[in-house]
């Protein structure tokens, strides 16, 4: 059912597929984020990695803890005896999410004081205010005592609002903040943040965090479902058990208010609709660094080498293989788009859902359309072309019956009956000419097939204009003479020539010479003119016959195609011969130029290049 594709519609295939890559990949970076957003939220709710320690702690502030401080204002007298007690523990680093800017109460204050004096490794938090221009600090008090002051700002995304990465640094103009979890981080590792532009280090763990204008962006990697949550412990509890304080032994600890009423609104991939602690996201931030699962986009050249291969697949899949095979090509391709993305997610690499997806569907959907349309045109084609045979046929043996019958004939006269020598001659010239007209008429049919499939070998020789014509005439006028038309031609200088096959050259002009006998009635003038135009030679004939309207003359160059003084002339014809004509010409580099009208004749003019050296006269030009 595979045809050979015309190199000009092989051309055009890849060109769509080229649009198709194009619109898919753009479209998917302008309007595809959601999209990949769902995609990434999908996998990483249904993706189970192997379960891994978790090396941190929550106190929680919760609904016990508000109601045993009478809100979030009597916090602070709470919250210090419970440090005192985690402080106890020995914890690695303590991280307390909770702004301590306001001036509350003296002696709340106080102890909260002695009881950061005692915590290890404390990270107290801040917050940019007046819309960035400057940080919201705890009081002095309280940072004298802390190890670092780390930022608590999530990072949304502004199309769902889910937070799926923190930045893990922030400005307030020159003065520069890490985030609460980084800084917890580095306490607990006992090393500095050292930062180059692609990524970040501390003691031996390098965190992919490029600089970029949103900051350095870190995607979280929250405890997956399948594993249990990062252990909390509930600030009450802990004041009512000092038993509990030995879970935070060795941990790290981040302290913040879980309570629902009172934590802002925070969702992440696996809590669409339900509030999640800013304190949860700083430990599963601080998880992501201890655990080094790092989850990390992939460079772009990666997608658009991906895409560009699954489009250049799903192409080659409808340009080679037959009818369902290349359907089942594309699915099978259209499934690895689909895949792809989860096999990136589970090496923790977050590959574009949306682009794979789109490139490959459109894609398929373009080359399966480009595929029907040119099957069904092939179809129309192939009907059309045998149609046309049909016709051929029906021309071959129209033309070929009457020299046949001829040949028939008068063998089986000299055959059967006793004749004269003077009769026998005859017949033997009747079947001479005869033979010769069916060797022309089927070297004729071979002509058109070789200059169709390119088989036919030019010869190059430089020739005058003059010559040609000369001889296209002299065999023409017998046929004119027949039907009492005069050939007129004009005066041509010698000097005019041209570089081609002479032989093809040759029928080229008498078939425009014999077309204008054919086809013009008796007792006109078929006229024959030659000039030379800006490099080009203008063979022109025109006759005196009935004509032609535009919509035929559009036509003439089909091969088969009869025109409408053809058929009311009478003269027989297979309708290739203007066909062969052309193809000649065009191979000499030139071309065939037509005027008509309807009842005032028709010029045909070639138009060929002038040869470029005229070369020195042959012997038989000489002659």
């Amino acid at each position: 059912m595979k045809a050979h594709w015309s190199g000009w519609r092989n051309l055009a295939y890849a060109g769509l597929l080229a649009s198709a890559f194009a619109v898919a990949v753009l479209g998917s970076w302008r309007y595809g984020s959601e999209v990949d957003n769902w995609a990434y939220d999908y996998m990483f709710r249904h993706y189970q990695p192997a379960p891994w320690q978790t090396q941190s702690v929550l106190l929680a502030i919760d609904e016990p803890t508000l109601q045993l401080s009478n809100g979030m204002r009597g916090i602070r007298g709470v919250l210090a005896e419970g440090l005192r007690r985690v402080a106890a523990a020995k914890p690695k680093a303590v991280a307390v999410d909770i702004i301590l800017a306001d001036p509350g109460d003296p002696a709340e204050n106080a102890a909260l004081a002695d009881a950061f004096r005692l915590t290890p490794n404390l990270v107290l938090s801040c917050q940019l205010i007046n819309n960035g221009a400057q940080w919201e600090d705890p009081l002095l008090q309280f940072r004298r005592w802390a190890a670092a002051v780390g930022h608590v700002h999530a990072e949304p995304d502004p199309d769902d609002s889910v937070t799926r990465a923190i930045s893990l640094e922030k400005r307030a103009g020159y003065d520069r903040r890490w985030a609460l979890s980084l800084e917890a981080f580095r306490l607990s590792r006992g090393a500095p943040i050292l930062e180059s532009p692609s990524d970040l280090r501390v003691g031996s763990t390098i965190i992919p965090a490029p600089r970029t204008s949103a900051g350095r962006l870190m995607r979280v990697r929250f405890v997956p479902l399948n594993m249990a949550p990062i252990p909390r412990v509930s600030l009450a509890a802990l004041l009512h058990d000092a038993s509990l304080a030995r879970q935070f032994t060795g941990k790290v600890v981040f302290a913040g208010v879980t309570a629902q009423t009172e934590v802002d609104r925070i969702f992440t991939p696996y809590a669409y609709g339900a509030v999640t602690p800013g304190i949860e996201i700083n430990a599963n931030a601080f998880e992501t660094m201890a655990q080094g699962r790092f989850i990390t986009d992939a460079p772009v050249l990666w997608v658009l080498l991906f895409c560009a291969g699954i489009t250049i697949a799903i192409g080659l899949a409808f340009f080679f293989l037959p009818g369902w095979r290349a359907y089942a090509g594309a699915a099978a391709i259209l499934l690895v788009a689909h895949v792809t993305p989860y096999v990136f997610f589970t090496h923790e690499r977050v590959f574009s859902f949306a682009a794979t997806v789109s490139v490959a569907w459109l894609a398929a959907i373009i080359a399966a359309a480009y595929q029907h349309l040119v099957v069904r045109r092939n179809l129309r084609r192939a009907e059309a072309d045998r149609g046309k045979y049909q016709q051929t046929l029906h021309f071959v043996t129209h033309e070929m019956r009457t020299p046949l019958s001829a040949i028939q004939g008068s063998s089986e006269l000299i055959s059967r009956y006793p004749l004269t020598e003077e009769k026998r001659k005859q017949i033997a010239d009747i079947i001479h000419s005869e033979s010769k007209r069916l060797a022309r008429m089927i070297e004729v049919f071979l002509n058109v097939e070789r200059l169709s499939a390119g088989q036919m070998e030019l010869k190059r020789e430089t020739m005058p204009v003059k010559d040609l014509v000369d001889v296209s005439v002299a065999r023409a006028l017998p046929l004119g003479d027949r039907k009492r038309i005069r050939i007129s031609l004009e005066p041509i200088p010698g000097d005019l020539r041209i570089t081609g096959d002479r032989e093809l050259m040759e029928y080229a002009c008498y078939n425009l010479l014999t077309n204008a006998i054919k086809y013009s009635p008796q007792h006109t003038e078929v006229r024959i003119s030659c000039r030379k135009d800006n490099g080009y030679i203008r063979v022109s004939v025109r006759d005196q016959g009935i004509g032609m309207d535009q919509k035929e003359v559009k036509k003439i160059f089909q091969k088969f195609y009869r025109t409408r003084r053809a058929e009311e002339s009478g003269e027989a014809g297979t309708g290739i011969g203007l066909s062969i004509v052309q193809q000649i010409v065009e191979q000499h580099g030139g071309e065939i130029e037509v005027m008509s009208q309807p009842g005032e004749g028709s010029c045909f003019t070639l138009v060929l290049p002038v040869a470029a050296h005229a070369a020195a006269p042959t012997a038989a030009e000489q002659y």
